[in-house]
């Protein structure tokens, strides 16, 4: 095994040995000057990591050194380092040199010196993406372009996968054009643009709004070959959604039709909540109807915004429909369920059926919190049952919730209405030692208090 001159062994050994520099070993390393460096850099047979700790040593112990690192000292071991596969070491040495000492080196010498540096295409395509890289995660964006055409001018292979981390860095610095057009230069560059990268610039467009934009550009991609995935229409469909943009959303849907792509849970999931939304709760109960149909596991979740939207167009009925199916289909009933059921009922005053959820969700060990409490008690006194909103209010102080005040003033004007003096005083003591004592003021007079 050969083994690097007698020199720089001696002061390998000193960098190396992890022991506090003594004035015997310092001879060695006051034989060190840029020459000596630039040799062991570049010396096979030092390995890299002993390279590392030469170079941060130099680095470390400046008032020990005579000179500073140049840029090919630099480069030499950023080069060794990605031969190496050491990228996350050749990415932070690269940033001293770019970015932490202020970009000292002009583009062009740190150009012209990797191009001798690297022996082999592959080495120098390597080398110069993780420079592009570096100056990507740094926020030098137009650097990353002057980077990116050198490399297109001179024949370096670009890699798309280091594209497309720009591209996610510039949609989290929320840079949509420039994101734009960076995918177009991909694509004038022939670099290969992957439908993830594609996704990356329409999830920057909808999620500033821009969802025809970004359908537009969806259209023009697969005119240009790129293959559509159900993951990318489905981020557009989302952004439709949320904005209420139905428009936008049909059309979307005929190009899933039209590229022969199918709807996964996810596209369910966007689709039952945005018709939910808008009060289309029949074609969501259709779309849960063709999940199962295909044999798709439906979520209790997409249930309750069907039973949400029934209740909420006042139609009960349908709602206790889909309640039932629940458990024909064996999907799991949770809190949520019986809340919007509940909720629906007390709404439309059917306060008989609500107490039979209730009951049947305490079968059920499922907890009723204050919310479950007072959306009762409102029903009740909307009802004109005062007595019945009363006794569940004690009910719900024993278990050591608090109504709220809109509630309990309900029900005190109520017991005021019915001349239940007793009940009345005891309740509004309570709400005055709650603070609501200026708002209630009123009620002294009514009470005789």
């Amino acid at each position: 095994m050969l083994h690097p001159p007698k020199p720089f062994l001696e002061i390998l050994n000193v960098v190396c040995s992890n022991t506090p520099i003594s004035s015997s070993s310092f001879s060695s390393i006051s034989n060190l000057d840029l020459k000596t460096l630039h040799l062991i850099l570049s010396d096979p047979y030092v390995n890299d990591s002993n390279c590392l700790k030469l170079f941060n040593f130099v680095i470390k112990n400046q008032s020990l050194i005579s000179f500073k690192p140049d840029l090919q000292a630099h480069l030499t071991l950023f080069r060794r380092l990605v031969e190496a596969r050491n990228f996350s070491q050749a990415e932070n040495l690269f940033r001293s040199v770019l970015i932490d000492e202020n970009s000292r080196y002009p583009f062009p010498a740190i150009t012209s010196t990797l191009e001798i540096l690297c022996e082999t295409s592959l080495i120098k395509a390597k080398s110069f993406n993780v420079m592009l890289k570096v100056y990507s995660d740094s926020g030098k964006f137009d650097q990353v372009l002057e980077v990116f055409d050198y490399m297109k001018n001179n024949g370096i292979e670009i890699d798309g996968r280091t594209c497309t981390v720009h591209l996610l860095t510039l949609k989290k610095a929320d840079q949509v054009e420039l994101s734009l057009d960076f995918l177009y230069r991909m694509l004038k560059s022939n670099v290969n643009v992957s439908e993830y990268s594609l996704s990356v610039v329409v999830a920057g467009l909808c999620w500033n709004g821009e969802i025809k934009r970004s359908r537009e550009l969806v259209q023009a991609m697969v005119s240009r070959g790129i293959t559509l995935s159900t993951i990318t229409l489905n981020t557009m469909l989302d952004a439709c959604s949320k904005r209420s943009n139905f428009v936008e959303l049909d059309l979307i849907l005929g190009l899933m039709e039209k590229e022969g792509l199918r709807f996964n849970v996810n596209t369910y999931r966007i689709l039952v909540s945005g018709f939910t939304s808008i009060g289309k709760v029949k074609e969501a109960e259709s779309l849960v109807k063709g999940m199962h149909d295909k044999g798709m596991k439906v979520e209790t979740h997409l249930y309750n915004l069907i039973i949400y939207g029934y209740c909420r167009a006042c139609c009960t009925e349908s709602a206790c429909w889909v309640f039932d199916e629940m458990g024909e289909k064996n999907v799991v009933r949770n809190y949520d369920t019986y809340l919007a059921v509940i909720s629906g009922l007390c709404n439309s005053g059917e306060m008989g059926k609500a107490l039979e959820y209730l009951k049947d969700m305490q079968k059920k060990k499922i907890e009723v919190d204050d919310l479950m409490f007072n959306t009762l008690i409102d029903g009740f006194g909307n009802k004109g049952l005062i007595k019945e909103a009363y006794e569940l209010l004690l009910v719900m102080e024993m278990v050591g919730f608090e109504a709220e005040l809109s509630v309990c003033d309900k029900v005190l004007t109520g017991l005021c209405n019915m001349n239940q003096t007793r009940e009345a005083t005891r309740l509004f003591t309570v709400m005055v030692k709650r603070g609501a004592a200026p708002k209630f003021a009123s009620f002294t007079s009514m009470l005789d208090i």
